[in-house]
């Protein structure tokens, strides 16, 4: 009975050597993409940190700001994303490039009304970062650096929100290669165009932040053109690529379905990242030691989070794919095995983000106190990770079924109603330590992980929505 029982319960969390060959497929590239994507970002914070800590402290929260605007065009784009997937396995192109078209003409949209925010209201958004106490000179040198990085990132929203179209309808029909490759050809560009413009090397001017900003804008053109250009080059292994801008005619119906999918995940999304700038302001009235540190912090970690982020992009399209085709049973099973491969995974990844916490702040060219802080706040996510990935992975899996609403009140009302107020509570109204706040508002994603746990087992997302 026992033995019966282990073989259940094996078979309930883990999956056979085929579906690990699968998802293998799916997403080594998207942890390939992600993880030098982020480690090129590292480089980048590193070289703006050599300019000083005033300068890198500026980048961060701009970068926090952008932040924002790139989570909106993800959730813009995930309900159709939702769709793509399905239709796909489905066996269904002209949905999938309906699809498509619905992410270039909402991503435009957003692209337009976040230039226009920005360029009316950056640098009072970026003013509400800076702790009251901070020194007048310091003040305006943060602001001056803020103003001028900002003003050259904004060409390349433009790029970038074409970009996921392209590289998120790519991945949902499982062809990650591609967006991979425009990627790495992209963060060689920049890494390039970061030594040639922020030091100015071989003669090219020396610009210090605003260097930084080129050289990512350019990059994002550099990106787009890889990813487009391969895209309608093949034919035979993108047939839902072809034909794409034939026409912006949506069905009626459909553009209503996609419509009512998206708008709670784009609300979701940016009320999330509105979340996280959130929570780093209530942590910045500590000082701007701590938004250094805390830019570090983030920095590090993304690189080492690339997994469980990648994972609940594959599971988003390997559960997705299996609701299209109907094989539901299968998609059950799949989203469990996705679940504890997510979060046994990061046990290890965490274990080794912690090893990393002591070594990789001390190449910043910073205070030792802030280097300090920000080991602390390292080793904080690594202890987090493996809950932080199983609640991911949840989040990945409602979403594949389209619950979507269900999706918005697990994480974007979770982070107001819970997260938020607890980080401006602690922030503001005791004297623990900033490490303990930051401790205190990561383990809340425990509660995340009960309620995602509860959900998938109903099994209230088991839905084909393209049927």
């Amino acid at each position: 009975m026992q033995s019966s029982a282990g073989r259940r319960v094996w078979g309930t969390l883990f999956g056979t050597r085929a579906f690990y060959r699968r998802v293998l497929t799916v997403v080594l590239p998207i942890i390939v993409q992600n993880t030098l994507t982020n480690v090129v970002s590292l480089l980048d914070n590193v070289m703006v940190g050599q300019v000083g800590t005033l300068p890198m402290s500026a980048v961060a929260i701009v970068n926090q700001l952008l932040f924002v605007f790139y989570l909106c065009v993800f959730g813009s784009t995930a309900g159709a994303g939702i769709y793509g997937a399905q239709f796909y396995g489905h066996g269904d192109m002209e949905g999938v490039r309906q699809t498509f078209r619905f992410k270039l003409l909402i991503g435009g949209a957003l692209t337009a009304g976040a230039a226009a925010l920005f360029l009316l209201a950056g640098p009072r958004l970026v003013g509400l970062y800076i702790a009251a106490g901070t020194a007048p000179e310091e003040t305006a040198a943060i602001l001056g650096h803020a103003r001028g990085y900002l003003w050259v990132m904004l060409p390349g929203l433009l790029p970038f929100f074409i970009t996921q179209a392209y590289s998120g309808t790519l991945r949902q029909c499982g062809h990650a290669a591609l967006p991979m490759q425009a990627s790495l050809t992209a963060m060689a560009c920049n890494f390039v165009g970061n030594g040639l413009l922020i030091f100015g090397l071989f003669g090219a001017p020396r610009l210090g932040v605003v260097g930084a900003g080129i050289a990512t804008t350019l990059s994002r053109f550099v990106e787009l053109a890889v990813v487009a250009a391969g895209s309608h080059r093949g034919r035979e292994k993108y047939p839902y690529m072809q034909g794409l801008y034939r026409h912006f005619a949506i069905p009626r119906a459909l553009a209503w379905e996609i419509l009512v999918k998206s708008l709670p995940l784009m609300a979701n999304e940016c009320l999330w990242s509105m979340g996280q700038a959130m929570m780093l302001q209530c942590y910045s009235v500590r000082g701007i030691d701590v938004v250094a540190a805390m830019n570090i912090c983030n920095t590090v970690s993304g690189v080492f989070n690339s997994v469980f982020l990648a994972l609940g992009d594959a599971t988003a399209i390997v559960v997705g794919q299996s609701l299209g085709a109907n094989e539901l049973e299968d998609a059950r099973r799949q989203a469990w095995w996705m679940l504890s491969l997510s979060a046994l995974s990061c046990v290890a990844v965490g274990a080794a983000l912690a090893l990393c916490a002591p070594v990789i702040p001390r190449i910043y060219n910073t205070e030792p106190a802030i280097r300090a802080l920000a080991t602390a706040c390292i080793c904080v996510v690594a202890a987090c990770m493996p809950v932080n990935a199983f609640a991911n992975c949840a989040y990945f899996t409602l979403r594949s079924g389209g619950k979507t609403l269900i999706t918005f009140l697990f994480d974007s009302c979770f982070t107001w109603a819970v997260s938020v107020p607890c980080a401006w509570t602690l922030a503001h109204r005791t004297a623990l330590p900033v490490v303990a706040v930051f401790f205190c508002v990561s383990a809340l994603d425990l509660i995340k992980c009960v309620l995602g746990f509860v959900l998938i087992k109903k099994g209230v997302w088991v839905k084909n929505i393209v049927v």
